[in-house]
């Protein structure tokens, strides 16, 4: 028999954590279902806008910045009808530990802050935390910053482990500003700006006729 399926192959959503230094992958954390929706906000910098200078009211003065939001959804159900994987015992406490993990410093990063000031040092350096990357589809690598975790937990096993959850997720687009462009962070935004200008050259071009206007060339 064939392995042919009509059924096309679902890529899926989801964010890699590289260390910001080396770009070595240290996690990987898929979506289990893509979202219904996902919003994207761009907020315009530009120069002289308040102040209404004529000359500047055309400059651009850096990467409009982004951001996304999207709500995934995550279930047990598959998993505790097979009876595989640490979901049985633990429902998906695994799964939302990794996402809570994108927000939080870790436990030995806190001992070692702690035991630095013990020492009496008066400024001691924030933990560098990994370099998220956003991926929903090939056309979308872009570095972010997570600045929203909600978690809703809507069902839950005898032990009281969640079974199923809704997950919001915000997201800051970090662009070359933030990272500069010598950064490997800085290179995938300058990578997602290109994809972005070679989508928009094969946009279909209107004229002034579509607008109700004519005589303009």
């Amino acid at each position: 028999m064939s392995g042919y399926t009509r059924t096309p192959k679902l890529v899926k959503g989801g964010l890699a954590l590289l260390d910001p230094l080396a770009g070595n992958v240290l996690r990987i954390v898929t979506l289990q279902y893509n979202p219904d929706t996902l919003t994207r906000t761009l907020q315009v910098r530009g120069v002289g806008a308040d102040q209404g200078d004529r000359s500047e009211a055309l400059r651009l003065k850096g990467p409009a910045v982004e951001t996304i939001k999207l709500e995934a959804e995550i279930d047990a159900t598959d998993a505790l009808e097979t009876g595989r994987g640490p979901s049985v015992v633990l429902g998906l406490h695994p799964q939302l530990a990794a996402l809570e993990a994108l927000v939080q410093p870790t436990s030995a990063e806190l001992r070692g802050a702690d035991a630095v000031a013990s020492t009496g040092s008066l400024e001691i350096a924030p933990a560098m935390a990994p370099l998220a990357v956003f991926v929903f589809g090939p056309q979308r690598i872009v570095p972010v910053r997570v600045t929203e975790l909600s978690i809703v937990e809507e069902a839950f096993d005898t032990q009281l482990n969640p079974i199923r959850a809704k997950v919001t997720l915000g997201l800051r687009v970090l662009n070359v500003d933030d990272l500069g462009f010598d950064s490997r962070g800085g290179g995938l935004f300058m990578g997602y700006l290109q994809a972005r200008e070679r989508l928009a050259a094969q946009a279909v071009q209107g004229d002034f006729r579509a607008l109700g206007i004519s005589g303009i060339h």
